[in-house]
């Protein structure tokens, strides 16, 4: 078996790139990283030809660990909507990650803080490893991902709530790196209730928004607005209706925001979270 080396030194997003513009059917993705996962999955989400049946087989701790951020979650999920991409969990993994796809396999490989392609091309090779994790995904778990895809909450933010918010939202999620709300970045509940707030909509809708489309139940919704409510980032005020207690109306509560540009939103409500 020959082993050639030329794609050395490329980053992973260069190498997987070069994978997909030779328009293979199908690629599996063995034993990824996490940042192969969040690199896979922004380089197709960005990708503008054709996408191959994007299989990936990975370790379900890390998986479940990336899916944490709501960008890499809700771009994987519009993948899977569209058909191009399917995610299954196995332990049985090999120490390496891998690309394999009818023609290639590729071994990301690691070194201090450079990525490697490593690529065999015999074709005996490839095809006994092709087949071979081929039947591991098959045989594997399906990963339940639970996000919502994110065309699904762009486009019902600016029905139920505003074209306007759905604007807004969209600049503050293109400003941010990440969506964890662990400290780093802010959370999709954070988010919408920070939005709702800018566009003064009713607590009740955007809760009521954010259940109908699987981002969180209003019970969080709840907690959280009375989160941010008690450190001085959003108030509200009371807007009476004819049958039942009045409605909340969401506003920002503090200058800093009040006066940040859309796109800066995220990075001051961070500061003043932290």
């Amino acid at each position: 078996m020959e082993t050639e080396s030329n794609l050395l030194d490329q980053e992973i997003a260069e190498i997987l790139r070069t994978v997909l513009d030779e328009a293979p059917e199908t690629m599996l993705v063995v034993n990824p990283s996490k940042d192969a996962i969040e690199q896979l999955i922004n380089v197709a989400t960005e990708y503008e030809g054709d996408l191959p049946e994007l299989r990936m087989l990975a370790q379900s701790g890390t998986l479940k660990d990336v899916m944490e951020d709501f960008i890499v979650a809700s771009n994987a999920a519009d993948l899977i909507d569209a058909g191009s991409l399917s995610l299954r969990t196995t332990d049985d993994v090999p120490s390496n990650s891998l690309l394999v796809t009818e023609e290639v396999v590729i071994a990301l490989v690691t070194a201090d803080d450079r990525v490697g392609g490593l690529t065999a091309d015999d074709t005996e090779f490839v095809s006994e490893a092709y087949d071979s994790y081929s039947e591991q995904f098959e045989s594997a778990d399906d990963f339940s991902l639970r996000t919502p895809p994110l065309s699904r909450v762009r486009d019902t933010l600016g029905d139920e709530i505003s074209p306007d918010a759905q604007h807004d939202f969209d600049e503050v999620l293109s400003s941010m790196e990440t969506a964890r709300g662990d400290g780093d970045g802010l959370d999709e509940v954070t988010i919408s209730l920070l939005v709702a707030a800018k566009n003064e909509a009713l607590l009740y809708d955007i809760s009521k928004w954010g259940e109908d489309v699987g981002i969180a139940s209003k019970a969080t919704f709840s907690r959280t607005k009375t989160k941010l409510e008690d450190m001085g980032l959003i108030g509200t005020e009371k807007v009476p209706i004819d049958v039942g207690r009045p409605r909340l109306r969401l506003k920002l509560a503090n200058d800093d925001l009040r006066n940040a540009d859309t796109d800066q939103l995220a990075s001051v409500a961070q500061s003043l979270l932290h």
